[in-house]
């Protein structure tokens, strides 16, 4: 029998040995934490505390600033100590409230419930909301608003994203190993949601630990299932995993709803049957630290708000000092400058490598080999897209379906001239999702 996957895709060099036997590890943050109002994809969220305050820990500090939001909790107990511009790890200066820890994690009284039976449907979507939860894998698409469609009776499937196809992280194995029960438990609460909704846990067949143990914490529920996809990156990308277990397409203009499927990962649905079960908003999440250039590569468990540099210290620092620093992995992270920024709710890794290898690639003319064709997920021309791309003309980008590309980095893997492929469609389809935001 053929193993669930794609079209498509490659085979880095994975890098999770690194990290993938390391326990998580608790870190308490340091004396300052910076809190970004803009966390998540959509309208920033709004202070509702100001200079001087004293706050707890799960205090809403900012409500969301509209359907698309999410509210912002404080992560410690402290005073506020200024509402500022902060620079964020994208580069890029985000209004912050920041805080002064007092270290004493007073907490504001969470209201936890013993069984799931006693969870009642119509109330689930809004202690989403109100725990701020958005898509944990990067996305940060506000939760509650993807547990909204117009028709939950015509969602078929809610997949659990376990595939953590990204090189190096191991974040999503930790938490599927040490609590497992959590996320069935979170996958058990958003399929009461959805009455005709059948359950999957899709992770790839390099995880038979976590395929095994999956498993057998859902032996007793017919609603759920458990799939193996082939080990293939971007297994976990949302148009492939959702191709790869339902064999049901979508594109950019179309929502997963669109075709019945609504697709979360392993630390959103965690969060999520935190919020509803212990009352607990979201305010921490599991982060990995790692590459050849970190001492200890582990996995953290760690308060939003707190800063890389102490991560990065937790890991035992630098063993030789890096040539790149990623937030994030290999293929979809980005290059920071500087670990003095704060952990947000989609901060999935921090990535040091000794060698900056993309940088020292000399590239080429393109030989018009194809093989960016034959990995493409998405079935364009990345070598076409790109020329386009380079010289501005973007009526051809948009005619021969540039917005198609998922930014996944296949193309420019496999290209033997090493151009940055992926690098130009990306820069030009910036240039469109902000002409039709406008």
């Amino acid at each position: 029998m053929a193993k669930l996957t794609f079209i498509g895709g490659i085979h880095p060099y994975d890098g999770k040995d690194l990290s993938k036997d390391s326990a998580i590890q608790n870190v308490l943050p340091g004396n300052e934490l910076a809190y970004p109002v803009s966390q998540h994809i959509g309208a920033p969220a709004k202070p509702i505390v100001a200079k001087g305050d004293r706050v707890l820990v799960g205090q809403k500090i900012a409500e969301a600033g509209g359907f698309v939001s999410a509210p912002v909790h404080s992560s410690v107990s402290g005073t506020v100590k200024s509402i500022e511009p902060r620079r964020v790890a994208t580069g890029d200066m985000v209004m912050s409230i920041v805080i002064e820890n007092d270290s004493l994690y007073e907490e504001v009284g969470f209201s936890a419930r013993t069984s799931l039976d006693a969870v009642k449907r119509e109330e689930i979507v809004g202690l989403v909301r109100e725990a701020g939860i958005v898509g944990m894998g990067g996305a940060g698409f506000p939760t509650h608003v993807k547990l909204s469609p117009k028709e939950p009776e015509k969602i078929d499937y809610v997949i659990a994203n376990c595939a953590e196809c990204e090189p190096y992280l191991t974040s999503d194995y930790r938490r599927m190993l040490e609590e497992p029960e959590k996320l069935v438990g979170g996958l058990k609460l958003i399929l009461k949601l959805f009455p005709n909704a059948h359950g999957i846990l899709a992770v790839e067949d390099n995880k038979p630990d976590c395929i095994s143990l999956l498993k057998q914490y859902t032996k007793d529920e017919p609603g759920i299932s458990v799939k193996a996809l082939k080990t293939k990156y971007p297994q976990g990308g949302e148009r492939q995993l959702i191709y790869a277990v339902t064999g049901r397409r979508i594109n950019s203009t179309m929502l997963p709803a669109d075709v019945g499927c609504v697709v979360n990962n392993v630390d959103t649905m965690v969060a999520v049957y935190r919020a509803v079960m212990e009352g607990r908003p979201l305010m921490e999440r599991i982060v990995t630290v790692t590459g050849d250039a970190v001492a200890n590569p582990a996995n953290f468990r760690v308060r939003i708000g707190s800063s890389y540099e102490e991560i990065l210290a937790a890991a035992g620092g630098f063993r030789e000092q890096p040539e790149k620093i990623i937030c994030g992995g290999p293929m979809m992270g980005f290059a920071m400058f500087g670990l003095n920024v704060a952990i947000t709710k989609t901060s999935t890794a921090l990535l040091a490598l000794t060698k900056d290898e993309v940088s020292a690639l000399e590239p080429g003319p393109c030989i018009n080999c194809g093989r960016c064709v034959e990995v493409c997920p998405g079935r364009v021309v990345p070598s076409r897209l790109a020329d386009y791309a380079a010289h501005f003309d973007e009526e051809a980008f948009l005619a021969n379906y540039g917005m198609e590309c998922c930014e996944c980095g296949c193309c420019s893997f496999v290209c033997p001239a090493k151009r940055p492929l992926t690098q130009q469609i990306k820069s030009m389809r910036k240039i469109q999702l902000s002409k039709r935001k406008k």
